[in-house]
């Protein structure tokens, strides 16, 4: 267990240390994009700032972030790089998840300060009961941050003796799985989102955990169960925190396009300066409502989490959903947003090194994720409130 004597930061404070972060995570964003995995430098300063602390265990010298803190924080990253804030995203939820392990699973994952876990929740593996543990054979996609990461938290189906299957979810470090480096995208390229793969892998019975009690907010651990954040509902918590990084890319888009304005013209027409132009007008201030209505949809579940933790408070099914369509609304409000700002920056902005570009390519892909789809989670939605039953588990 580690021991650290640093007093945990407040919410302004983290957030100043992302901002901070900003210019940083712009100079690196190409390169990242251009490698297709985080610069070393954005990891090394991600972790002083003490961003891959937001969600781990105190006693570890972790901060216990509410979720507020963590989403404004990732947001703020997403001004800088949509890569580096989505992969911060998907660390921070599988740091979190490792707290719902048994306190001795924990006592080795933490063990390795600044330790960074990546994880998948689609059960796309085998896992077969042997002597003191599974035996997992396949593979996931889609694993942000692998090879950068040191742990992982990876969904399996597990086939009981009687015939009978249980969705499972383990803990594996990354050493133990095999990479393919097959991350060869138009977006969230610097995310090094890459496929694991297990080959009859062993996995001790303490990192095997029941998926379904773990949906519905039963966990492992003890010391853990006396925390607010880790005695919050498993989906919202998920939801909540990925949906933070679209809030930075449309607040990007906004910083880019300014950044870009002054002395530029519309070509083809008289307008010696864009600045000038009644069309600009109309589609900065479309985007900026745009952009304030994502930042809206992303604080307002991230609030409920928190209040609803802190007083150990159940989610309503309806409640739920609404979580789910907050993911939704907040993807489709930054896209249209960032998508308003890229069709005004002229035919220029193609080039590899103008940012807006990349945003672009960057909240696409968030928005075709599964969980994140605006379609999907609207449609979700649709049937609670026309009284339906939900069409998924993950609520």
């Amino acid at each position: 267990m580690l021991n650290t004597t640093e007093t945990r930061p407040s919410r302004a404070e983290l957030l100043r240390r992302a901002s901070d972060l900003v210019p940083l995570l712009r100079k690196h964003a190409q390169w990242g994009d251009e490698h297709r995995r985080l610069h070393d430098e954005t990891i090394e300063a991600m972790a002083d700032a003490g961003i891959m602390k937001m969600r781990s265990p105190a006693r570890y010298g972790g901060y216990e972030s509410d979720m507020r803190t963590v989403v404004d924080v990732i947001a703020e990253l997403g001004r800088g790089d949509g890569a580096a804030a989505w992969t911060a995203a998907v660390w921070a939820i599988s740091t979190w998840m490792m707290g719902l392990f048994p306190d001795e699973v924990q006592d080795e994952v933490f063990a390795t300060e600044d330790v960074r876990v990546t994880g998948i929740l689609s059960p796309t593996a085998m896992a077969v009961p042997t002597d003191g543990g599974v035996v997992v054979n396949g593979k996931w996609a889609f694993n942000s941050g692998a090879p950068q990461a040191t742990w992982n938290t990876n969904a399996a189906v597990l086939a009981h003796p009687d015939g009978s299957h249980e969705p499972v979810m383990i803990a594996v470090p990354l050493k133990d799985l095999k990479i393919v480096d097959d991350w060869y995208t138009t977006g969230l390229r610097g995310s090094a989102s890459v496929t694991t793969v297990a080959e009859d892998l062993f996995v001790p019975q303490e990192r095997v955990l029941s998926l379904v009690p773990v949906l519905q907010g039963q966990h492992e651990s003890q010391v853990n169960a006396r925390s607010p954040i880790y005695g919050a509902a498993f989906m919202p918590t998920a939801c909540a925190t990925i949906s933070a990084p679209v809030a930075g890319l449309a607040k990007a888009a906004n910083d880019a396009f300014f950044e870009r304005l002054p002395g530029r013209k519309i070509t083809y027409t008289s307008y010696e300066s864009q600045q000038e132009a009644p069309l600009t007008h109309l589609q900065v201030a479309e985007a900026s409502v745009k952009t304030d209505e994502a930042v809206f949809h992303v604080g307002r579940t991230a609030d409920l989490l928190d209040e609803k933790s802190s007083r150990g408070e159940q989610w309503s099914l309806q409640e739920r959903a609404r979580m789910r369509l907050d993911l939704g609304a907040a993807c489709q409000r930054a896209k249209e947003a960032v998508d308003t700002l890229n069709m005004a920056s002229g035919g220029s902005s193609i080039y590899r090194d103008v940012p807006i570009q990349r945003i672009a390519r960057d909240v696409q892909t968030i928005n075709l994720h599964a969980i994140l789809h605006p379609n999907t989670n609207y449609e979700l939605y649709g049937r609670i409130l026309c009284g339906l039953e939900p069409n998924t588990d993950y609520i």
